[in-house]
């Protein structure tokens, strides 16, 4: 599939910021369920092997998203490379916890859970839940939820890649095939019943380019 084609898939199945909203809530709850402090979302991009704040419920909520810091860093680096979901309870004794790091935050935890968004056997990032009360012990069952949670940010974390991916294709193009991408683009913007029509008046397009030029949009691109 060329790289247009690809930009045309992922602007049907939806926008950028429809992600980054779904990402929130995702953290928003895990905040709640838990009591935590905060909770959060982290990409690893791979461009520049940095893991990046997506989403950040609590403390620093509002103030982290976009900050960056090597992937190697702290239990969230550990959590990346290794693929294992981690607790502990007393940061401060952990040689794997980089204070420096939380310090440049603003919020530094005494305690965490953590665990790899996993996708596809890509490892696209971490969800961590910051400061839960230390009522009792770590249960299976909390496991479990917060393994829950890691699934759908995950998939929430591969639909916001793809949908930059494909932003950063249609930027690149021009001319007729980029007008094709973009219709397809704002599908998702449409309503139910709209996009059935849209869909059709998109293949139809696609099938007079084609036409037009002798040639299939897979040929030409």
């Amino acid at each position: 599939m060329s790289d247009l084609r690809a930009a045309v898939a992922a602007g049907a199945l939806g926008s950028e910021e429809n992600y980054r909203e779904l990402l929130q809530a995702i953290v928003e709850v895990a905040r709640a369920i838990f009591g935590a402090r905060a909770s959060s979302v982290f990409l690893h991009d791979e461009s520049t092997d940095e893991l990046v704040f997506e989403a950040v419920a609590g403390e620093g909520a509002g103030e982290l998203i976009g900050q960056r810091f090597p992937s190697s860093t702290g239990v969230a680096g550990w959590v990346l490379v290794t693929r294992q979901p981690l607790v502990i309870d007393e940061l401060e004794q952990d040689p794997r916890f980089a204070r420096e790091a939380a310090e440049s935050t603003g919020f530094v935890p005494k305690g965490l859970m953590a665990v790899p968004l996993l996708h596809e056997e890509r490892a696209l990032g971490v969800l961590e839940v910051l400061d839960r009360p230390q009522q009792a012990a770590f249960s299976l069952k909390e496991m479990e939820l917060l393994g829950l949670f890691a699934n759908e940010a995950a998939i929430a974390l591969d639909l916001l890649q793809r949908a930059r991916e494909a932003r950063a294709v249609l930027e690149e193009q021009d001319g007729q095939a980029a007008a094709l991408a973009r219709l397809a683009e704002r599908l998702a913007e449409a309503e139910p019943e709209q996009r059935e029509a849209a869909q059709r008046l998109l293949e139809a397009l696609e099938a007079f380019l084609g036409a037009s030029s002798g040639l299939s949009l897979d040929d030409s691109l």
